[in-house]
């Protein structure tokens, strides 16, 4: 049985919709570059306020993902 080494990064998603979609554009932009994605830990949740309403969410989350041999 091998071992297995883990790496997280952070970084932060928005949208205008929802937290849910702020939370898989974060993922799906570092799909584009990072291999091995494992899991996604939510770290903070906030959203912009224009004219007494929510504009967009974000969503800061640490993905973390197996190097690789």
């Amino acid at each position: 049985m091998s071992s297995h080494i883990y790496k997280k990064i952070e970084v932060v998603g928005s949208s205008p919709s929802s937290i849910e979609e702020a939370v898989n554009n974060a993922v799906a932009k570092a799909a584009e570059s990072v291999r091995n994605i494992r899991w996604v830990e939510v770290v903070e949740t906030r959203c912009h306020v224009e004219n007494q309403k929510v504009a967009y969410w974000q969503v800061t989350v640490k993905i973390g993902f197996t190097l690789e041999d």
